[in-house]
């Protein structure tokens, strides 16, 4: 029994590690996509980029799927929150599925 309880917390473990190395790749391949994207012609992450579209801290204010709805939606997030920069932030709609989300989890990341 006791050999049977060993394997289920290594097991447990392993998992833990595995899901905390997979969501860190997913942040680091959103920081790709950022960086590809050139986000920072509008945007800036700890001092580089755009100083007017600070994203610093932003994981801390939005919630995944209100990062998400930015990027894909920002016109209508733009009107819900009464945001009138110029210029305003285009949709990325056509994003791909696995790009998008590593971009929502290298934003989520930036919590302070």
């Amino acid at each position: 029994m006791k050999h049977v309880l060993g394997i289920v917390v290594v097991i447990v473990v392993l998992g833990a590690t595995s899901g905390a190395a997979s969501a860190q790749s997913a942040v680091e391949r959103g920081q790709q996509v950022f960086t590809a994207q050139k986000c920072t012609v509008c945007h800036s992450v700890a001092g580089q980029g755009n100083k007017k579209g600070l994203l610093d801290g932003v994981g801390a204010k939005l919630s995944a799927d209100e990062i998400r709805q930015w990027i894909v939606n920002a016109p209508e997030m733009a009107a819900k929150v009464k945001a009138e920069r110029k210029p305003a932030m285009k949709p990325y709609a056509a994003l791909p599925k696995d790009n998008l989300d590593a971009l929502v989890a290298y934003l989520l990341s930036l919590k302070k």
